[in-house]
């Protein structure tokens, strides 16, 4: 092959959509690949020209217009154009102008239409937009991992096993031996499709041999009820997610509201090496603070792993959230076993990203406590101050940083009773100053996670319902989510930190996840929706008919899109046994990442655009 086609050939494969084509593929094109010249400023394409080939850039600079004249992007190295203007009829819809000297290849239609033809990933760059590439790309993801493939449906193997109300524990031992069964479904004596709970192998042995009880207890008695179930279409890793969130190792799966079978936790073993809800496992043995700690090197690991077997966004942030709600349980139950039980009751809150189901790496502990409404500081705070150092610290130790804001327990503030609880969130919605704001950017996002932790969703109830009644409130949250933007100029290059520790690196929590984090939380409370993760305000969200077609989807694929860059940078850094950050240097991530990324800090970029127009200050006044 001669010189100069094996130029131009390896330089096209450097970059997309050539990259994924074979190299005779490349090779046999660069045989047609004409080779233009285009001084600054002269005219490459005109408006409504004639147009019969593609122009790929091989060095300078070329400016695209819109047909009005106004710049529309500019290009580097590596970028192609004319594409579209050639599936549209052969008609230039978008003039290019060198903005400085230029070397371009032009490649013929002809051999433009083969490669389309013959080659999927091709025709899938040139064809699809910003959007949809990122929908495909995040599509892909998921397709590649069994856990998001594979629907509950497939793992049933027979029929639910189920016994009557009215039965004794000894009969339903019997029952499981005879079926080979670790577990039964209690069914309604009246409905006998209906089930009203489930016992299991372990229910067995702590609940009913442990106790000594006589073999004719009804077996009503140490069965598990509020039966947490999942639908036969689910996915295998929505599963996963309700065993880890609930601590479960056996699932009823429901079709048309009547048991199809049961899943249990060995089911889900081969869809993941190291099962997680064994590090849950672990975590709730633990003996003392040291134990504990000396878990956080396996916490890590599991993520790594989760990460490098193509886990998505959700099930890694679900899992380490749980994790880190599994350690402060463990800590406040190694508290009382020190302090006694609590004098009044109470409740232990996750705030922030564990609340929302969207821990990583690095992520510090934001926490609360709510008190019964009995509660009197110069009683019972000798007990709870101690309770929540206590916690705070065997956190700190055991990997989750002290709050640098001082958003935990230990705070007077935070460790309040229920009344003080409602009329703070109350006062924030009512009259919201920049502090209230930036407040309830935290507390809004919150789970109980010990001790009366219904306390908890009569708080989210009351969040949902004022802030969607409160216009001023929503527009005050809204123009103070728009203050991060994404890094992205005005030429959809990367906007990097200049110098410091981070040069030429940019932010991906700081200028990605969290202000569309805080964009999404704005729509959730005006949709009135009580969710805490990120997705699911999505689904309330797009059922609440709030935002135009499309929306809701975009901002789902760029969270997942620039979360898994974050997970994939954090997995790398542990690996390496590096400090764990958010900051990504462009540079090193692949050019597929570095465009897809780029569409997704547009699609942001889009949604706080019409964040900024639902809530025009001009249109709102303050709440007197």
């Amino acid at each position: 092959m001669e010189v100069e086609l094996l130029e131009i050939s390896d330089h096209l494969r450097r970059f997309e959509p050539f990259e994924a084509l074979p190299v005779e593929v490349v090779q046999e094109l660069a045989a047609h690949v004409e080779v233009a010249y285009y001084k600054a400023g002269s005219t490459i394409l005109t408006f409504g020209g004639e147009i019969h080939e593609v122009y790929f850039v091989r060095s300078g600079s070329v400016e695209i217009f819109r047909r009005n004249g106004t710049l529309y992007n500019r290009l580097e190295e590596g970028s192609l154009f004319g594409q579209m203007s050639l599936l549209m009829h052969n008609s230039v819809r978008f003039p290019a102008r060198a903005l400085e000297d230029s070397l371009l290849y032009i490649i013929p239609e002809a051999q433009f239409n083969q490669l389309c033809d013959a080659h999927d990933p091709f025709a899938d760059y040139v064809e699809l937009g910003d959007r949809a590439r990122l929908r495909q790309t995040v599509s892909r993801a998921h397709q590649s991992n069994e856990l998001m493939r594979t629907r509950i449906q497939q793992l049933i193997t027979r029929e639910p096993v189920s016994i009557e109300a009215t039965a004794s524990v000894f009969e339903a031992g019997q029952r499981m031996t005879t079926e080979g069964v670790s577990s039964l479904l209690i069914s309604d004596t009246d409905d006998p499709e209906q089930m009203v709970g489930i016992i299991t192998d372990r229910d067995l042995r702590t609940r009913f041999i442990a106790a000594g009880l006589p073999l004719e207890t009804a077996v009503t008695s140490i069965m598990s009820e509020n039966l947490i179930s999942i639908e036969a279409q689910q996915y295998v890793f929505e599963a996963m997610l309700s065993m880890l969130r609930f601590r479960i190792h056996h699932l009823p799966v429901m079709r048309d509201r009547r048991p199809v079978g049961v899943i249990s936790l060995s089911d889900l073993i081969r869809y993941e090496s190291q099962n997680s809800l064994l590090v849950v496992a672990r975590i709730l043995r633990a003996q003392d603070v040291e134990e504990l700690s000396a878990l956080k090197a396996e916490i890590e690991s599991s993520f790594v792993r989760m990460v490098n077997e193509g886990a998505n966004s959700r099930m890694v942030g679900s899992a380490m959230s749980v994790f880190g709600r599994s350690v402060k349980q463990r800590l406040l139950e190694l508290a009382t076993e020190k302090l006694g039980p609590p004098p009044i009751p109470c409740c232990f809150v996750a705030l922030g990203s564990m609340a929302r189901d969207e821990l990583l790496p690095g992520g510090d502990q934001d926490n609360a406590l709510i008190l019964d409404d009995s509660y009197d500081p110069a009683v019972h705070d000798d007990y709870f101050r101690p309770l929540a150092t206590f916690v705070c610290d065997g956190l700190a130790a055991s990997g989750y940083p002290y709050c640098k804001g001082g958003i935990m327990a230990t705070t007077d503030r935070w460790r309040q009773p229920r009344k003080v609880w409602s009329r703070y969130f109350a006062q924030w919605i009512a009259k919201p100053t920049p502090e209230d704001l930036l407040n309830s950017s935290i507390f809004f996002d919150l789970e109980g996670i010990w001790g009366e932790v219904d306390w908890v969703e009569q708080l989210k109830e009351q969040i949902a319902g004022q802030a969607q009644k409160s216009p001023y409130f929503l527009f005050a949250l809204a123009r103070n989510a728009l203050s991060r933007t994404p890094p992205l100029g005005f030429f959809k290059d990367f906007l990097v930190e200049r110098d410091g520790k981070h040069k030429d690196s940019l932010d991906l929590k700081r200028r990605g996840t969290a202000p569309l984090a805080a964009l999404i939380r704005v729509h959730a409370l005006a949709a009135g929706s009580t969710a805490q993760n990120s997705f699911d305000r999505l689904d309330d969200i797009r059922d609440a008919d709030l935002l135009p077609l499309g929306r809701t989807e975009a901002m789902r694929d760029a969270m997942e899109f620039m979360s898994m860059v974050r997970l994939r940078h954090q997995a790398q850094s542990l690996t390496l046994g590096e400090e764990v950050d958010n900051s990504i240097n462009p540079e090193t991530l692949s050019q597929f990442d570095r465009r897809n990324l780029k569409d997704a800090f547009q699609a942001l970029s889009n949604a706080q655009k019409f964040l900024k127009f639902r809530y025009p200050a001009k249109r709102i006044t303050k709440q007197g």
